[in-house]
């Protein structure tokens, strides 16, 4: 009697939900320590809370570009098959830049009108979105015969962002409140999500 034939596996392939309740985790820790960052007036007239008034803003502004990253990783990952380890330290990498924001919200609400928090928190922006570009480009690498590859072909917004905030680093050596209006067309382009990716947030059917 012959041997009998071996059983052929399929390769084991990592899903995403373990990658995305982690990183759910630090994003909620980020947002926990921003929002514990705030005080509040030191008097109880309209003039103390006018002087909150700057922190409050950089508040939402950062809490608006967290939540956008939080929707758009969501996205992506759920309409990600596999995770390689290349995916897992880019993710990494994402969360290390976006764990600077607490800081430096809280270095700009001390000193709006000051040129190099307005360039630190530009810069962090920027850093923030070469980081998802190349976590993007690590998922292509890992799922190279899924459809994810069809949904991230192009990336207008993504390129249009990173020039406006190259465009708000410039104007903060001229005028700070000029580079946070260029910081907060970024967070008004992409309130809306990832069109690209909210179509497919189910996975691969």
């Amino acid at each position: 009697m012959g041997d009998a034939p071996a059983v052929v596996r399929p390769a084991r392939e990592i899903g995403s939900a373990r990658l995305e309740a982690f990183s759910d985790g630090v994003l909620a820790v980020i947002i926990t320590i921003m929002v514990l960052g705030l005080r509040p007036p030191s008097g109880d007239s309209l003039a103390a809370l006018r002087t909150l008034i700057p922190g409050l803003l950089i508040y939402v502004l950062s809490f608006t570009f967290i939540a956008i990253y939080w929707n758009n990783h969501h996205h992506l990952l759920r309409a990600t098959r596999r995770i390689s380890g290349g995916v897992m330290w880019a993710n990494l990498h994402l969360l290390f830049w976006l764990s600077l924001v607490p800081v430096v919200t809280a270095w700009v609400g001390a000193h709006d009108q000051s040129r190099w928090p307005a360039v630190t928190y530009g810069a962090i922006g920027f850093m923030a979105g070469i980081a998802y570009f190349i976590l993007t480009q690590t998922i292509r690498a890992a799922n190279p015969d899924t459809h994810i590859n069809d949904l991230l072909g192009r990336d207008v917004k993504g390129w249009v962002s990173m020039g406006l905030y190259a465009l708000g680093l410039a104007l903060a050596f001229i005028e700070p409140l000029l580079a946070y209006g260029a910081y907060t067309l970024v967070a008004i382009m992409w309130f809306i999500p990832d069109r690209r990716l909210s179509r497919s947030s189910d996975g691969e059917g």
